[in-house]
């Protein structure tokens, strides 16, 4: 298969987790989808050389690898070890070909409350790694998380907050992940996205519904696109408008899709894409019945 509509589509990792990477790979190459997103655990399971091999002869790109991150601690031990973590994943991401880490902040450390404080951790992180993570050709991508993380997860829950942070170093060092999910509710993230597409900062953007209810711990809630409320080819034309031409990442969290056959929800994610997303789609495109991909939730 060789759709048009997919040429810039790339199915990130988690959302088809039940594949091997060799079974992600082949799948990929079957359906005639060139770009992919990995994720470091699976990725170092496998073996990074033999994962950088692996994409590279099934003739796939990595567009990203996700994630680094979780700099918020206060510990100095731990912050010794999250920087030495960081580096590592740098060291990954090069080895995988992708020029772009994508960063989960981290939350307040235990008995913490202050948020700002954190956020200034962060910031000393990034002066550390930003310098290096260009020596080694990668760009470090804040992802902002949608605020029911800020206390364990991410405490940089807006892009407003996520380019406050970035713009105090080279856009070739950090910028920015625009996804979905995460910032669909803000009135403000529109103008923030125009703001990050004028410096360069777009590193990637992700795709992710948004459906209730959300299930119990709420991390594995995101829908399958076209089963919710975000308007996909509205936030499409947002990074566009902003300059941004590169690739588009699905990345879904769902137990319901994790239960089913792994390829049939890569080829039911790719045709949702370009359906909704794709370059060949048009606004207000119905969602589709497909197989149930959001029952459940």
């Amino acid at each position: 298969m060789s759709d048009p509509g997919l040429t810039r589509f790339s199915i990130n990792q988690m959302t088809v987790k039940q594949l091997s990477l060799p079974e992600l790979t082949t799948a990929c190459r079957e359906l005639g989808i060139g770009n992919v997103g990995l994720w470091r655990e699976p990725v170092q399971a496998y073996g990074v050389e033999a994962a950088a091999k692996l994409v590279r002869d099934a003739g796939l790109r990595v567009t990203t690898l996700c994630r680094g991150g979780f700099l918020t601690a206060t510990d100095p031990g731990e912050r010794a070890e999250a920087l030495a973590d960081n580096r590592r994943a740098v060291d990954e991401a090069a080895a995988l070909g992708t020029d772009t880490l994508v960063l989960v902040s981290g939350g307040l450390p235990a008995g913490d409350k202050d948020l700002r404080a954190a956020r200034e951790r962060i910031a000393d992180a990034l002066a550390e790694l930003g310098p290096y993570a260009e020596q080694h050709g990668v760009r470090l991508a804040i992802e902002p998380l949608h605020p029911m993380f800020a206390s364990d997860r991410c405490v940089v829950s807006t892009l407003a907050q996520a380019l406050d942070l970035a713009e105090r170093f080279p856009a070739q060092q950090v910028g920015v992940t625009v996804d979905t999910y995460h910032i669909w509710w803000d009135d403000r993230a529109p103008e923030q996205i125009a703001r990050a597409g004028a410096g360069g900062r777009i590193h990637t953007f992700q795709l992710a519904d948004w459906t209730t209810p959300l299930p119990e711990g709420v991390l594995n809630g995101r829908g399958q696109i076209g089963d919710g409320a975000i308007d996909m080819r509205e936030w499409k034309g947002y990074v566009e408008a902003a300059g941004y031409t590169g690739p588009i990442e699905v990345e879904l969290f769902n137990d319901a899709l994790w239960a089913r056959d792994g390829r049939e929800v890569l080829a039911e994610t790719a045709a949702r894409f370009a359906a909704h997303a794709g370059d060949g789609a048009r606004a207000g495109s119905g969602s589709g019945s497909g197989s149930g991909s959001g029952s459940g939730k």
